[in-house]
């Protein structure tokens, strides 16, 4: 149980970090400095980011049984290591949901080295500079915080709370996604979530009504969109 409880832990703290790094990333990047809620979730966490932390917390266990004398260079191919299964995890979940939900959540075509726009070779650099900045700086922190729960299993209450809440906004966003997904199929179209979203906010901002930054509202926004969408297309094949 308790172990069940650590991995869950340790997920909720890389979800919901990894949704701020992502969060002030995209408003850095942006030219009009928007603020984006990135991902399908409602709610202020990536799940991406909980798998990843996860696995790197766990990838740091292997370092023993990395067969290297040279300390320095030990670390580097652990650091490699990291940035490695951080790229399947990003390949894998891409072509996922690409295949079953004609959907896109991040799409790198524009970048150097990509395949297929689902991973590059500058975010697997980034992977392994996180990865590095997580053994130094944060895995000691999360070790502190793993003795801490284990003395404090109390607190495993509230780690209940985030999983039950997670899921919930989960199986929501999933309905969201199987939405997207039905017209994707029907329009033989692939579908760029953060491009949804920013259509929805610029047409809220045309009718002066309030952006809302976790768009609680979706589901009915993108139905709304979709809608038009499918009465546009109509109309063009009816000219044609």
């Amino acid at each position: 149980m308790y172990v069940f409880v650590l991995i869950i832990f340790i997920f909720a703290l890389g979800t919901i970090f990894g949704w701020g790094i992502e969060v002030v990333y995209r408003h850095l990047a942006d030219k009009d400095k928007r603020w984006f809620n990135p991902g399908f979730c409602v709610g202020p966490w990536l799940p991406i980011y909980g798998i990843g932390l996860t696995t790197v917390y766990l990838m740091t266990y292997i370092e023993d049984y990395i067969k290297i004398d040279n300390d320095i260079l030990k670390k580097v191919v652990l650091f490699l290591l990291m940035s490695v299964i951080m790229t399947l995890i990003e390949l894998i979940g891409g072509m996922f949901l690409l295949k079953f939900f004609n959907l896109r959540l991040w799409d790198y075509t524009n970048e150097k080295f990509n395949y297929k726009g689902f991973i590059c070779l500058k975010f697997s650099l980034f992977w392994m500079i996180l990865g590095a900045i997580y053994y130094f700086l944060i895995h000691p922190l999360i070790n502190d915080s793993v003795i801490w729960l284990s003395k404090n299993l109390i607190f495993s209450f509230f780690v209940g709370i985030f999983f039950g809440v997670f899921m919930i906004d989960l199986f929501y966003s999933a309905n969201v996604i199987s939405t997207i997904k039905k017209y994707a199929e029907n329009n033989n179209v692939v579908i760029k979530l953060e491009e949804i979203k920013e259509k929805i906010n610029r047409e809220k901002e045309m009718r002066n009504a309030k952006v809302t930054f976790f768009m609680f509202e979706m589901k009915e926004n993108i139905k709304k969109l979709i809608k038009q969408k499918e009465e546009e297309l109509k109309k063009i094949s009816g000219n044609e």
